[in-house]
């Protein structure tokens, strides 16, 4: 940045949130937007998207309303932007009549610098009245992804955000969001009437996040394994897809030393709001969840993120995913995945009441999860581009870690898909590999599938291997499952030339689950890690303990006060003075004051 609104805006980075410098495309941004510029900004999790509108706010003149559909999380948003100086407030059913007169009293006298507001408020002729008699600085829409009817997470009320442009024309508009395809993308500068706005795109890669994906055989049990030897100590997610296995699976967790809480819409709000206050404020808890839970979620140190359900779609896994690592620090996507979670999807889009058109844009992005899941390259290339970006292998992946064997499966193939047409493509994967396998069962025996020619001819493959051939089968386009109540499998016209030996299938060889190896630091992997010395890591956990204890005392998540990596610097630095502490990352001003004399006593009494 050279300009003046570029000085002004470093300057507000230093003094206030704590940063030497800007990253990636934050700094174009800040300029754009604080120089009264329209944006669509689409940058990953943790990429630091709020310092895109939170400091073009502070350099213009009025106030920077905030739309977000997180109700549930606008307190800890503002207690952030409080604990460095900013003045904030939220504007939500949450709070008592006398609250929001007094909000509003600030808002139309231009003494607070933020407002959040969650979109349902917005709308409302009270609101946009206030704003109407207010000096508004900019609008902010975050999890801008909310307006697009394709997309995983659409909200209703968002579509009618074109309102701001109608009624404030002058006054600049940032939407944001992690996630976003070419289609929600496009759907999202009309929707919001931003079609002249600039677009800035950063990478979508996460380097730091490690993505893992192995055959469901035990599920809950593979969690409990994944979680005991690779994040003992760490706070995480879990992913179901309905609220009974979320239920069930926190109850295993929890009977198997393993902190963990619940969280669905069919509970009670208060219980509801109590375990995400506990997740977001407290260490070393895993929160088993449906995908209610997550958009916005600041929480920097979660390190990891699991499924044990296949997601709907790439866009909501690597919303899902996102979550972990927000801190740049290792952190894990662990997804267990096999045959049924793909019959239960394709059943859910066909049994849904969504029209053809919709259906078939669902069923477009499931074949495009299930290509993550089976590819024979490295996971994160094939992530990346779907987005339409392209890169090389990451080194960071199971893929790439332990790479898969590629190997000729025409045979193979053929005889599954010529086990499907012999059995009138009217029966579900077990029986078809009962056949293949020769199995003697009483169905077998009821159908006289015992008599065909294909009975009996893979018995050489285990259940396992012709399942692991089955999901590739319908990974590849060979197979689809019908929406029946059996879940029968059915040729595509894809599986002819399969069958008619015009083509070759390449397939993964199955092998038995083995635990991926930990590169070693010496790996460049577009992350640093800050490995610390024995002495450093006892300065570590001694300030975590006393961030914990101020954080109590402020009623705050502890990352509120510092994040684990600034603490981890800290530990390094051993800043002797408070000249020292002001140079760490993410010391701002009023943390130099609040908590300064404190952790310089706290270095110097280790030393």
């Amino acid at each position: 940045m050279t300009s003046d609104i570029g000085a002004r805006a470093l300057h507000v980075l230093e003094t206030v949130f704590g940063y030497p410098a800007f990253r990636g495309q934050q700094a174009e941004i800040v300029e754009h937007v604080a120089s009264g510029g329209d944006a669509l900004v689409l940058m990953p999790t943790g990429g630091g998207k709020s310092l895109c509108y939170q400091i073009p706010a502070l350099l213009r003149d009025g106030v920077g309303v905030v739309v977000s559909p997180l109700i549930a999380l606008m307190q800890d948003q503002v207690d952030a932007l409080e604990e460095v100086g900013v003045r904030a407030a939220f504007l939500n059913s949450t709070q008592s009549f006398e609250e929001t007169l007094r909000i509003e009293r600030l808002v139309r006298s231009g003494e607070i610098d933020l407002v959040y507001v969650a979109p349902e408020r917005l709308l409302t002729q009270r609101c946009l009245e206030l704003f109407d008699a207010s000096p508004i600085s900019l609008f902010a829409i975050d999890e801008a992804h909310c307006v697009s009817q394709w997309g995983h997470d659409f909200r209703p009320e968002y579509i009618r955000l074109s309102v701001l442009h109608e009624r404030y024309p002058t006054i600049p508009r940032i939407a944001l969001t992690a996630t976003a395809d070419q289609q929600t993308r496009e759907e999202i500068a009309h929707r919001l009437q931003l079609d002249d706005a600039r677009k800035f795109v950063s990478s979508f890669d996460r380097p730091n996040i490690r993505y893992s994906i192995v055959e469901k055989t035990t599920g809950r049990k593979q969690l409990l394994d994944f979680i005991s030897s690779e994040h003992p100590q760490d706070s995480g997610i879990v992913y179901c897809l309905s609220r009974k296995k979320v239920e069930e699976t926190a109850d295993f967790l929890n009977e198997h030393g393993i902190k963990a809480l619940p969280y669905h819409a069919g509970m009670e709000y208060s219980v509801r709001a109590a375990n995400q206050s506990r997740f977001l404020r407290e260490d070393n808890i895993t929160m088993v969840a449906t995908i209610a839970f997550g958009m916005g979620i600041d929480k920097p140190d979660v390190r990891y993120v699991c499924h044990l359900d296949l997601p709907k779609s790439l866009e909501g896994y690597y919303q899902e995913t996102g979550r972990a690592g927000r801190d740049g620090l290792p952190a894990s996507a662990w997804m267990a995945y096999g045959l049924q979670d793909v019959v239960l999807q394709r059943r859910m889009i066909d049994e849904s009441e969504a029209d053809e058109t919709f259906k078939r844009v669902l069923s477009m992005k499931l074949d495009a999860m299930l290509g993550l899941c089976e590819t024979l390259s490295c996971r994160r290339m094939r992530l990346l581009d779907y987005f339409g970006e392209r890169s090389g292998p990451c080194g960071n992946c199971d893929t790439c870690l332990i790479p898969p064997i590629q190997v000729d499966g025409t045979v193979p193939m053929q005889k599954l898909l010529s086990a499907i047409y012999r059995v009138d493509q009217r029966f579900a994967a077990g029986h078809v590999i009962d056949v293949l396998r020769g199995a003697q069962t009483e169905r077998i025996s009821q159908w006289h599938h015992d008599k065909l020619t294909v009975y009996g001819v893979g018995a050489d493959r285990s259940e396992q291997e012709w399942r692991a051939i089955v999901r590739q089968a319908i990974a590849l386009g060979f197979v689809t499952v019908d929406h029946d109540a059996f879940s029968s499998l059915k040729l595509t016209d894809a599986a002819r030339p399969v069958l008619k030996g015009e083509q070759k299938v390449q397939l993964r060889q199955y092998q038995k689950p083995v635990k991926a190896k930990r590169p070693s630091s010496s790996r460049s992997s577009g992350y640093e890690e800050l490995e610390l010395s024995r002495s450093e890591q006892q300065i570590f956990e001694r300030l975590r303990t006393w961030r914990m204890g101020t954080a109590r005392e402020h009623g705050v998540p502890a990352y509120v006060v510092f994040q684990d990596a600034t603490l981890r610097e800290i530990a390094k630095v051993k800043p002797g003075s408070l000249d020292a502490l002001r140079g760490v990352s993410g010391v701002g001003e009023k943390k130099l004051v609040s908590y300064g004399d404190e952790i310089v006593a706290i270095i110097n009494e280790m030393m």
